[in-house]
């Protein structure tokens, strides 16, 4: 039969080709390509993988097994295994492939040879550390050529597999990476998992989907011919397109029937077991055993599972291979030709003889591991379909165990649940295990909370809390120590106080435990916003002296941050800093990863709180460096870090450091963790006034109303951004929204207030100039609750504990919101804007400049236009260093109106009316022309009302006009002209 070519799939495989054209522009994209098994979803691929192997880029494929969920990352290690040796791959690149693989441990192990320790991370973050390596992985193989990543078979994918699509459909940005995935749209039944996850991910700007639509006639006869090398009856091509409903799969087996003069049978599952039986009876055989070991098969165990002697099964592989049943996968093994193949000979076998070859397979596996770091995992498979029941449970504890060393919680969850199912029916299970049943249980809850299911681990961890003897009461305290850490994470803070206390009470005081120890951390982690004072500040003391008492390194440190977090609104020198520190190092040295973050990004928050920028920059530098070593950068603190390096950028006036930070924060988000990094962008977007604030906003809106911190960051910005443009309304209504989502005693409410002053004290001013006192006095009633808000906040910890000290940053905006409220008063002094030029120079150095240039505003309004200038031309100077355009726009609005700079409007042409008036005379008939009266001129230009009327004078005399109608009049008309 002759090569199948591409039919009728211009479009399917243009779309691909686009995708792939954007991602080597540097424009990442995700294509899943659906459709019926056989339609041609591997062919359609093959031909993008070809194209871009001529372009030079890097592709790697990779598939998914019908084996349940128990194989992690099975596609992703399929990909990288057989790159590094696939023979088309050339040497440079493979280079690059393995040296970036060796320095990535975490994603080494998936591989067969891959090392490391057999335990699992205790932090449960390994899954977060290798979706971290895999991003890491691709954007350094796209630095040197595009890649391009295939996932096939998604249907059989594993959780973690499905999780990692999710992540790397949602991070992958600009780099030259393309990632197809590929499914069989029939197989999604309403409750598959693949289901809601498909209708997740194209709602992200970054999928795009392909539908692989069955064969019209016309295609179906062109494809016949490419098969059959020729032209064939119209009978035969309308009798294969009907049977076949246009898959081309189906269609090529119907020709082949037609071909060698059998009648056609009436199921396709007959048609693909005629195949089969054309073969002679040991090359069958073969083929049934391939058919357990699923869709890919090793040389070596298939040869000895099928109980033929070494020419026998040479002989029936050649055999196979002839007839396109099987064809060789690697340099050992083989795959069939097609999933549906392998689905009609697995359906076929008899019960009997499938357990007897599952069990062939069980005996096999466990005397040494094969396949792509799944030995364990398909032991397991094959023992349970086998039904030994100890071999199982064996297998799926070192599954478990081995699904958590790679990072794929969800399924090492599922292996120790099928264990924990097997306990009752396999003897010696404590001794298999190597521990009891309820501290399986517990590692088996770990899995479940680190896979994100906390639910699960709540309620599997308080059934225990029945099986637990209660004369051990080490163990009934660790299951209440773990259900209150679940329920804490719940944010079922009562819930999760009364089973720390439980944790804490059912062991005596002394002599201390580490496990005590460990439960009084975690009610004070629990307590932390809510607790008592007096409370916390006695638990978080013994916890820590417990602690050190027993070496528990990690409930010390976790303990001495939540005491840093209770006592560092007490004064400026508390000591939480020190603590912050000590747990850092705490969780360094120990390796307990979610401290070490949680610590480090506290301990640089405290010193920028503080005003030591320099300190803080160099303790997010040392934080950032730990989760990129750790692969933790996309963890939780691990993004915190991000923003924070990015936030004291900013702070210290380093704009291009802290753009280029930001260039990993994405503009088309679909989710709230995606939309509150790109809610942090906006501080310098907002500051510079540039098209990608609009855009950023655009894409916010759509998530900011569902969650409070996007709301707070998104609106709280909006609002500056819509002030910068002029339009008070808007902003209003951001900053109202910014603050319905904060809590009254959150520092935030000041910034927010703050600016939500600037514009009311903005509508307070325009009143008093137009003479309108109710519309002046409207504005100063909200300032005056606007500022009670700010002050309340400042006063209090966010739960309402008497604050002692609030942080410079928040000092420096109280004292804005102090003289904006002033200023709605009508009370301008200078003095008010000094206080917060001096609050925010410890330096935050745009804020310095926006407060100078509010000075120099004062200073002008009270006629000191030297002290006024000077402030004014370091405003400049800054926002010019800084690209500020907004601010540069409103100082050069002010030097011009306070003739605080030497440039001149350019003189009116010697044949203009207006070629008579200086340029002073010139600006006062521009406000004439908008319709100001001569109170208004005179608080725009920072002169008297006298000085505004004897301008307005002079100007209607050398007009030759008589009111101020026909001056504006003239100065519109001069306008229109140029």
């Amino acid at each position: 039969m002759a090569q199948d070519g591409l039919v009728g799939r211009r479009d399917e495989l243009g779309a691909l080709v686009a995708a792939l054209d954007r991602a080597e522009a540097g424009q990442s994209g995700v294509v899943l390509v659906s459709g019926d098994a056989g339609v041609g979803k591997s062919r359609l691929v093959a031909e993008l993988c070809a194209t871009a192997r001529r372009r030079g880029g890097l592709v790697l494929v990779g598939q998914c097994a019908e084996l349940g969920e128990s194989m992690p990352y099975l596609p992703l290690a399929d990909a990288l295994w057989t790159a590094t040796r696939d023979p088309r791959v050339p040497a440079d690149r493979l280079t690059v492939l393995r040296a970036a693989l060796d320095s990535r441990p975490v994603l080494g192990r998936l591989l067969p040879d891959g090392a490391g320790p057999a335990g699992g991370d205790a932090s449960g973050l390994a899954q977060q550390r290798l979706f971290g390596a895999a991003l890491g992985l691709l954007g350094e193989l796209s630095d040197a050529r595009p890649v391009l990543l295939v996932l096939e078979d998604l249907h059989w994918a594993d959780r973690s597999t499905r999780d990692l699509l999710t992540f790397l459909s949602r991070v992958l940005q600009s780099e030259r990476v393309c990632l197809v995935g590929t499914y069989r749209s029939d197989d999604l039944h309403r409750r598959h998992p693949l289901r809601p996850l498909v209708a997740e991910l194209l709602r992200l700007p970054s999928v795009s989907a392909v539908e692989v639509r069955p064969f019209e006639r016309r295609e179906t006869a062109d494809y016949l011919v490419s098969l059959q090398g020729g032209d064939l009856p119209a009978e035969v091509v309308e009798q294969v397109h009907a049977r076949s409903e246009g898959n081309p799969f189906y269609a090529a087996e119907l020709l082949a029937a037609a071909r060698d003069g059998e009648s056609l049978p009436p199921a396709l599952a007959d048609l693909l077991l005629a195949r089969v039986e054309r073969l002679r009876e040991p090359a069958q055989r073969v083929v049934r055993a391939a058919a357990v070991a699923g869709r890919r098969v090793n040389d070596r165990l298939l040869r000895q599972v099928s109980g033929l002697d070494e020419a026998e099964v040479e002989q029936a592989l050649r055999e196979i291979v002839s007839h396109q049943l099987l064809l060789p996968d690697g340099p050992d093994g083989y795959v069939f030709r097609h999933a549906l193949l392998r689905e009609a000979v697995y359906g076929d076998l008899l019960p009997g003889e499938r357990t007897r070859l599952h069990a062939a397979f069980a005996a096999l596996l466990s005397g040494r591991g094969t396949g792509i770091g799944r030995s364990a995992a398909e032991l397991a498979h094959h023992s349970m379909a086998a039904h030994d029941l100890p071999t199982a449970f064996a297998a799926s504890l070192e599954a478990a165990w081995d699904a958590e060393r790679v990072g794929a919680p969800a399924e090492a969850h599922e292996h120790y649940d099928r264990a924990l199912s097997l306990w009752d029916a396999v003897p010696g299970p404590r001794e298999a295990a190597g521990t009891d049943r309820i501290r399986l249980s517990l590692r088996a809850a770990a899995a479940s909370a680190a896979a994100g299911d906390l639910r699960r681990a709540r309620h599997r961890v308080q059934r225990l809390l029945e099986a637990v003897d209660p004369d051990d009461r080490l163990l009934l305290s660790e299951v209440h120590e773990r259900l209150a850490y679940y329920l804490g994470d719940l944010d079922l803070v009562e819930e999760s106080s009364a089973a720390a206390r439980a944790a804490i009470e059912v062991l005596p005081q002394d002599p201390p435990t580490a496990q005590r120890a460990r439960a009084m951390a975690t009610l004070a982690r629990s307590l932390i916003w809510y607790g008592e004072y007096a409370e916390l500040s006695d638990l978080t003391r013994e916890a820590i002296a417990t602690a050190r008492a027993t070496g528990a390194a990690d409930a010390e440190a976790s303990a001495l941050i939540s005491r840093g977090l209770h006592i560092e609104p007490e004064r400026e020198d508390s000591g939480a800093e020190e603590m912050f520190a000590a747990a850092w190092r705490l969780g360094v040295g120990s390796g307990d990863l979610q401290v070490a973050l949680r610590a480090g990004f506290h301990r640089a928050r405290a010193r920028f709180d503080r005003g030591d920028l320099t300190g803080a920059r160099e303790a997010i530098e040392e934080g950032v460096r730990f989760t990129l070593d750790a692969g933790l950068d996309w963890s939780t603190y691990g993004i915190n870090m991000r923003f924070m390096r990015y936030l004291v950028h900013y702070t210290i006036g380093d704009w291009e450091e802290a753009a280029r930070i930001s260039d990993g924060f994405g503009i088309r988000v679909g989710t709230q963790a995606e939309a509150s990094l790109s809610s942090f962008a906006l501080f310098i977007d907002v500051a510079r006034g540039v098209p990608t604030a609009d855009e950023r906003l655009g894409w916010l809106a759509r998530l900011w109303d569902t969650d409070d911190f996007v709301t707070f960051m998104g609106r709280g910005l909006a609002a500056e951004h819509a002030l910068w443009q002029g339009d008070d309304d808007t902003a209003l209504g951001h900053a109202e929204a910014a603050l319905g989502a904060l809590l009254p005693h959150d520092p935030a409410v000041i910034r927010i207030a703050a600016t939500a002053l600037w514009a009311h004290a903005d509508r307070a001013v325009r009143a008093r100039s137009a003479g309108d006192p109710a519309a002046a006095e409207k504005a100063v009633r909200t300032a005056d609750e606007l500022l009670g808000r700010a002050r309340e906040a400042a006063a209090h910890t966010t739960y309402g504990h008497r604050r002692g000290w609030l942080g410079l940053e928040g000092l420096a905006w109280l004292a804005r919101a102090e003289a904006e409220w002033h200023r709605a008063h009508g009370d301008d002094e200078p003095a008010h804007w000094r206080a917060v030029v001096e609050g925010f120079d410890y330096g935050f150095a745009y804020e310095v400049a926006r407060s100078r240039w509010r000075l120099a505003e004062s200073l002008a309004a009270h006629g000191d236009r030297e002290a006024a200038a000077a402030e004014w031309r370091q405003a400049v100077r800054t926002a010019d260093r800084l690209g500020a355009a907004p601010l540069r726009r409103a100082l050069d609005d002010l030097g011009r109106r306070a003739r605080l700079t030497d440039r001149r409007p350019a003189p009116a042409a010697a044949s203009s009316p207006l070629a008579g008036l200086t340029a002073r005379e010139r600006e006062v008939l521009r406000l004439v022309a908008k319709g100001l009266g001569n109170r208004e001129i005179a608080a725009e230009l920072y002169i008297s009302p006298k000085t505004a009327s004897v301008h307005v004078s002079n100007i209607l005399a050398k007009l030759g006009v008589t009111s101020r109608t026909q001056a504006a009049a003239v100065a519109l008309r001069e306008d229109s002209a140029r």
